[in-house]
């Protein structure tokens, strides 16, 4: 999927899979911290999701727009993004 973002835009790409990383890497931070603390980084986690998440959203609307993407490719994107945002979402609570 960021192959094809980077070829719609290579920013909204670069800035989609810095997000990706930063959701697993605060994840794992959140798994060594207790508390509040805890709680706060897996938020962090969720916020980044959904920048992910909105960062696809934008693309495949341009992408499908242009012909670059099928729909049946957006919404397996948009359904593993849900997936991580509910999963986030669950950790945080």
């Amino acid at each position: 999927m960021l192959k094809r973002l980077a070829a719609v835009d290579p920013k909204l790409e670069d800035q989609a899979r810095r997000a990706a990383i930063s959701v697993s890497l605060n994840i794992a931070e959140a798994r060594q911290r207790a508390g509040r603390d805890q709680r706060n980084r897996y938020r962090i986690s969720l916020g980044s999701a959904a920048e992910v998440g909105a960062a696809i959203d934008v693309a495949i609307e341009v992408a499908v727009a242009l012909g670059y993407l099928a729909d049946a490719d957006a919404t397996d994107a948009l359904a593993l993004i849900d997936r991580v945002r509910a999963t986030t979402w669950r950790l945080s609570r």
